[in-house]
């Protein structure tokens, strides 16, 4: 009938219906599912609106909540996106679809009360291997701090950069030269910030045994105040709390290349033995590297701004890559608690790595064989779902 009646040139548009709405699940009860029936004919239907409004109170008038332009790919509509219209937890609506045609017409489908209302889940589903991990990592992490707390001794992949600290700082004081510090040019908010301040307490201490000259040149003021204390404290740590001199660290200003130019000329004036680049950066870091490279010092890097590792690992003698700054207190200090997360951390980087490789095998099993019953392992194993 409908194919007679457009082979006729008569175009027979019908609304757009509510077949059924459903509890959105895995929420905190903020969503509802609506399902649409389409008509057979859509070609002359420009969009559909849906309206809603409480059972509770059907005084108050109709609200759009949604809006979708033809054609509909999807089967549903989510309800409860627009914060000024919320899907409130436990409340009942009934909803009206409104079909707008290309003629200008606008067509009211039958109003649908919601069998359901909506309600929180206490648990996603769909992030229940999230939770699996979540524990696996957390108990990792305290079985390891058991094992260090109780003095066994842990292997720790040796990392380039945090071992050749000590021979950069000997080779300092075997030539009379001082040593730069550099904290990065972040503030004190930053997380590479906080690990490279960790790091400077470390090699102060070192360099107050040694009676090595410190530079450490800052651009932040907080983060020269928490600078001039840690190294204080690394000075009173090693004994030589008279060697410390307000000299060895300083604030020189907070304009960014400003600082550069003031730190590259210390560089070639000076010519420190050793540079040590760890924290965050950004356009500055190869001017640093550079200079420091070309005034013959041997340089230690570190920082996880992805985008400055390729000029420091061009430029400098060792590079900390990413996390590898945040390890090297632990590496250095050798603090029970640190040792454990860094062996709990290593412990689930392996056990992502054999599930990785295990989902790579049976996604070669499954081509090989044709077998579809390898493709739910391979799934499980790649995507931990």
């Amino acid at each position: 009938m409908i194919t007679a009646l457009i082979a006729a040139g008569v175009v027979l548009v019908q609304p757009i219906q509510v077949s059924d709405i459903q509890d959105r699940p895995n929420d905190a009860g903020d969503g509802l599912l609506v399902y649409l029936q389409m008509p057979e004919v859509t070609d002359e239907i420009l969009s559909v609106e849906i309206y809603r409004r409480s059972v509770q109170e059907p005084e108050c008038n109709w609200q759009l909540v949604m809006v979708e332009m033809m054609p509909v790919w999807d089967p549903f509509l989510v309800d409860g996106y627009d914060p000024d219209y919320p899907v409130i937890p436990g409340v009942k609506y009934e909803y009206l679809p409104m079909t707008l045609t290309l003629s200008g017409d606008t067509l009211p489908g039958e109003v649908v009360v919601s069998p359901v209302v909506p309600r929180g889940e206490f648990i996603n589903t769909d992030e229940v291997s999230v939770l699996a991990a979540s524990v696996v990592f957390i108990f990792l992490i305290f079985y390891y701090f058991g094992k260090a707390q109780r003095g066994r001794e842990m292997y720790l992949r040796p990392i380039a950069g945090i071992e050749a600290i000590d021979e950069a700082i000997g080779r300092a004081t075997e030539m009379g030269k001082a040593i730069l510090y550099v904290p990065g040019l972040s503030t004190i908010s930053d997380v590479a910030t906080i690990a490279s301040l960790t790091i400077l307490g470390r090699v102060a201490r070192k360099v107050a045994e040694y009676g090595t000259d410190l530079r450490v040149p800052n651009c932040d003021p907080i983060v020269y105040t928490v600078a001039t204390e840690s190294v204080k404290q690394a000075y009173l740590e090693a004994g030589r709390p008279d060697a410390y001199s307000d000299e060895s660290v300083y604030f020189i200003t907070d304009s960014q290349f400003a600082y550069v130019a003031s730190v590259n000329g210390m560089m070639m004036r000076e010519r420190p033995a050793t540079n040590f680049y760890l924290g965050m950066f950004w356009a500055e870091s190869l001017l640093l590297a550079e200079t420091g490279s070309l005034s013959g010092a041997i340089q230690i890097a570190g920082t996880d701004a992805v985008t400055q590792l390729p000029f420091f690992i061009t430029t400098c003698d060792y590079t900390l890559i990413g996390e590898e700054l945040y390890a090297a207190s632990a590496y250095l200090g050798r603090e029970p608690k640190q040792l454990g997360a860094v062996k709990g951390q290593d412990a689930c980087k392996a056990i992502v790595m054999v599930l990785i490789l295990l989902g790579i095998l049976f996604s070669i099993l499954q081509m090989i064989t044709g077998n579809e019953s390898f493709m739910f392992l391979k799934d499980m194993m790649v995507t931990g779902n």
